[in-house]
């Protein structure tokens, strides 16, 4: 049995390993072990998107936590930052995601969140892993009352409506805005026209009619094209797009054109470093984001630092430097003065906000950031070496740094679950880039064959 954690959680196709039903109650009873509250009767909170093999994983997991002598409360379909809050709030000891997120409906996957409704890090995943590996809590049954119990949360969309409309400043409101949503048929597909309409938008709406199997399929955040289209034929001011759990944001301006994260982070850090409440002026995203966007940030006095790609390392860097707002190019966008994870919904208020307070449509907003042309080859290669050990490779990143200038980048990572080399090169000049990038996933390619 190899490693059941993956990047983020665990995820696979359903009914397969790891993402089995005996897995799931196998990481029920580690996760319950490992928060179980001596002082008082501990609970976990569960809950899903809209695949058919949730309500498998929710049984099995739930019967798990339970079998360990922890409660479980159930939330039904809700978006990942939204089973973050209602863990939270409601004090619980843990919180269970159980989805896919962006991936097709025969995958599942399941990722768990602290009382605080942070992730968790990759320690208590390890000893999670370690428990259910070793078979260390097998002797471990509690019986008669000591087991136990699942309580179904009735008003959890209620109370994340509630907590989303609050986030939204008072003296602002969404009357005469006209809103295209697209929901993937995803964890969305209620809260978000209930928070728009609620606020007082008109909404166009797709992707709300979820059936077990159409989740991520043709719709949301991967295929934003959707919700620009809906947003010409509907005259929408702005277009929003999310994936299956909720928690990325994918729009399209008043005219169609299509704005990933680095758009939006773009438009959201300039309004935050103009009212001087950009901690330390500094926004945090990955390797992966667009110079643009750092150029743009720059020109205003702001920041920008990098880490590995994945929304757990862009929330670890902000917690320990005291950083506000940080998110990805995929749409994780990440405003801790509101919520703990990426949160879909919570960043369109974000922008819609700032449309409203500075009189703009998203368009000109959008415009403060130019898109550097990048090209990504993927190179497959025979043995993984390590990068720095080849000399060839690091003489020809030096080569290709020195033709870009200031005005350019070169990134190269090993992808962590298949033998590919990743290369990507950034700049101004796009026959440049494309022909660098060929040059250096040539050398790649002759180095580690």
């Amino acid at each position: 049995m190899g490693r059941i954690f993956g990047t983020d959680g665990v995820r696979g196709i359903a009914n397969v390993y790891p993402m089995t039903t005996e897995m799931a109650m196998q990481l029920g009873r580690g996760a319950a072990h490992i928060f179980k509250n001596k002082h008082r009767r501990p609970k976990i909170v569960i809950g899903k998107d809209t695949r058919l093999s949730g309500y498998m994983i929710e049984n099995a997991i739930a019967s798990g936590i339970c079998s360990m002598g922890v409660d479980v409360l159930l939330v039904g379909p809700l978006p990942t930052p939204g089973i973050a809050f209602i863990t939270s709030s409601m004090r619980a000891d843990a919180g269970v995601v159980i989805s896919a997120s962006h991936n097709p409906f025969q995958d599942n996957g399941i990722k768990f969140f602290s009382r605080d409704g942070f992730k968790l890090p990759d320690e208590l995943e390890e000893e999670i892993e370690e428990l259910i590996l070793s078979n260390g809590i097998n002797h471990l049954r509690p019986t008669a009352e000591e087991v136990g119990k699942a309580f179904r949360i009735d008003d959890a969309v209620g109370r994340y409506v509630v907590f989303l409309k609050n986030s939204f400043p008072r003296d602002l409101t969404l009357d005469g805005i006209k809103i295209a949503v697209d929901c993937a048929h995803g964890a969305a597909y209620k809260v978000a026209p209930a928070v728009f309409e609620e606020l007082g938008a008109e909404v166009a709406l797709t992707g709300v009619k979820p059936n077990g199997q159409n989740i991520n399929a043709g719709c949301g955040s991967l295929y934003p094209e959707v919700v620009a289209k809906l947003v010409v034929e509907s005259g929408a001011h702005i277009g929003v797009a999310f994936d299956g759990d909720g928690d990325r944001l994918i729009c399209a301006d008043e005219k169609g054109r299509v704005l990933d994260g680095d758009h939006l982070m773009a438009v959201c850090a300039a309004h935050m470093l103009r009212e001087k409440r950009l901690n330390h002026s500094t926004l945090v995203t990955t390797v992966m984001s667009n110079m643009g966007l750092e150029v743009a940030l720059r020109s205003r006095g702001g920041c920008l630092e990098r880490t590995a790609v994945g929304d757990r390392y862009v929330v670890e860097r902000m917690r320990a430097g005291g950083f506000n707002l940080g998110g990805e190019q995929s749409g994780h966008v990440i405003f801790l003065d509101y919520n703990t994870t990426g949160d879909g919904i919570l960043s369109a208020l974000r922008l819609l906000e700032v449309m409203l307070l500075q009189g703009k449509p998203l368009s000109e907003l959008a415009a403060i950031m130019e898109r550097y042309p990048q090209h990504l080859i993927n190179v497959r290669v025979k043995e993984r070496k390590p990068l720095d050990a080849v000399p060839e490779i690091a003489r020809t990143v030096r080569l290709v740094e020195e033709k870009l200038g200031d005005h350019g980048r070169v990134l190269i990572r090993p992808s962590g679950t298949e033998p590919v080399i990743r290369v990507m090169v950034e700049g101004r000049d796009r026959d440049l880039v494309v022909g660098l990038a060929q040059e250096t996933a040539a050398v790649i390619e002759r180095a580690m064959s």
